[in-house]
């Protein structure tokens, strides 16, 4: 029996479930800004055809999006997403539709909830994370 590996087990606790069980880690980047300190975790979505597709290429990423997440050992957690591009043969462009954050936020799902839950509101970060923003962070 192969053990698992087990980074990748740490990381199924650590990502909301749709983000392990469809997108890439690539990179993990710690900053220091001020006496904050960030960790970017860095994702791509991995290349599974679409559902009721088999003959779809993929064609590059879309700009990343930055996703506020749960805060990780006292660093404040970023997940930069890249969705993937796909073409079909008459060059049809095609993308799957994530609900990867809460509506009118840039938190995961997970997080929004937890944040509404524990303050009674969703607080915007954006004074602090202009990363959340945009992909230019």
């Amino acid at each position: 029996m192969m053990k698992e590996n087990p980074y990748l087990k740490l990381l199924h606790y650590m990502l909301p479930s749709e983000f392990e069980e469809n997108f890439d880690l690539i990179d993990v980047v710690e900053e220091q800004r001020g006496n904050e300190l960030l960790l970017h975790l860095y994702l791509d979505e991995k290349e599974i055809q679409l559902d009721g597709h088999t003959d779809l290429q993929p064609n590059g990423f879309y700009p990343e999006s930055c996703i506020n997440d749960f805060p990780i050992r006292d660093h404040r957690t970023i997940l930069h997403v890249r969705r993937r591009r796909w073409k079909d043969a008459d060059g049809k462009s095609y993308s799957k539709d994530w609900q990867l954050v809460a509506k009118g936020t840039r938190h995961s799902v997970e997080f929004a909830a937890f944040l509404k839950e524990f303050l009674g509101y969703i607080p915007d970060y954006s004074s602090f994370a202009p990363e959340t923003l945009s992909h230019q962070g």
